[in-house]
Order: C-alpha cells, then sequence, then structure tokens
C-alpha cells in the first residue's frame, strides 16, 4: 500500500490542487454580483428673488426752517424728518398748516410756511405721486385727496376727513372750494381756517 501511494503521489497532488482550485470558484460563483455604488450629487435649491434696495430721497426742504437746503433722507422718510433734517423750524413757522405725517418722495419740494403766510409758494414740479396731497404746502385738492391728506388741515380731523371723502363719493366732486361747507361739522370758521389751503384745480 505504501508503496502504491508513492508511485502515485505525484497524481494525488496534482488531482487535490484541482479540487481545491474548483472549489475556490466554486464559492465565487455563488458570491453575489456587487452593486454599483452611485454618488447623488443634492441639487441645490434655487435662491430667492433679490429685492431691490430701497433708494435714499434728495428732498429740498425751504421756508420756515434753520436751514434751507436739498437734503438726503432714508427710505419712508416723512415731512417731519425733512424739516428736521433741516435744521428744525424757525420761530415764525406755522405748523399747524401742514401734515408732518405724510411721506415724501424723490425731488420733493418740502415747503414750511410761516405764521400770517397767505401766499405759498407754487410747488416745483417734481416724479411726486400726488402732488396735491398737501406735502410740502401746497394746496390740497379737495376732490383727489385722501382721508390722511384732508386730516392734516387745521381743524380737519380723522372723522371729518372721512366725511369729505364720503361726501365727494356720493355727490360729486366739488365745483368750488365754498362747497365744502356742504360737509357736516364745516362751517365759517372752520372753513376760513382752510380756505388758503385747499382747492378744486389740479
Amino acid at each position: 500500500m505504501e508503496g502504491w501511494i508513492k508511485q502515485y503521489r505525484g497524481a494525488i497532488l496534482f488531482a487535490l490542487i484541482i479540487l481545491a482550485i474548483a472549489g475556490v470558484m466554486s464559492f465565487q460563483a455563488r458570491q453575489p454580483a456587487p452593486v454599483p455604488i452611485s454618488l447623488l450629487t443634492p441639487t441645490p435649491s434655487p435662491l430667492p428673488p433679490a429685492t431691490p434696495t430701497p433708494r435714499p430721497l434728495r428732498v429740498y426742504v425751504s421756508g420756515a426752517v434753520r436751514q434751507p437746503d436739498v437734503y438726503t433722507l432714508p427710505p419712508d422718510s416723512i415731512v417731519k424728518d425733512a424739516l428736521w433734517a433741516a435744521g428744525g423750524p424757525t420761530e415764525e413757522a406755522d405748523l399747524d398748516r401742514i401734515n408732518l405725517a405724510l411721506p415724501v418722495s424723490e425731488g420733493q419740494h418740502v415747503y414750511i410756511p410761516h405764521l400770517g403766510e397767505t401766499e405759498l409758494p407754487a410747488p416745483l414740479p417734481c416724479d411726486c405721486p400726488d402732488a396735491s396731497n398737501g406735502v410740502s404746502g401746497a394746496k390740497i385738492n379737495i376732490n383727489t385727496a385722501d382721508v390722511a391728506a384732508l386730516d392734516g388741515l387745521p381743524g380737519i380731523g380723522p372723522a371729518i376727513a372721512r366725511r369729505i371723502v364720503e361726501h365727494r363719493e356720493a355727490n360729486g366732486p366739488f365745483a368750488r372750494i365754498e362747497d365744502i361747507m356742504n360737509v357736516a361739522g364745516i362751517g365759517e370758521s372752520t372753513f376760513a381756517k382752510i380756505r388758503d389751503q385747499i382747492t378744486v384745480e389740479r
């Protein structure tokens, strides 16, 4: 027996090597195919639309102010801001004749009237949305002005300002400034205070 093994030792080793190779190949064949790895690139979210930055306002301030000149004001400024940019009112300023809370616009002429002044300067041309709304001391058009502008007139509060607008909507535009006395709450004494500050003409 021992002689037989020695005689065929080479063949036995060869057979064992073949069996080992076959086993390895059979094991690899049973392994699942590797899954390819895909790298996902995140989709960038769209950026929100850029909001334009409001531009500063250049406003000319004159009249009863300490330093009349052209001033640059922040966006959303009001007449009061323009007044104090010009050093504030003088002792002769009649602040009851203007609405300090109204907004100003690019290129606006803000005029502060003097006490006892009856003839106000005509507003300078500008790109203002409505030069008849009473900003800058210009006469207020009672046929187009809104409640806020009418409220700035002396003796006219929010309630009477709303009555003026309601009367205008119900009866049509005022033919002359005296017709404003047809509105309840506006008598001759109130009309005397506002007659120089209102108009029915554009």
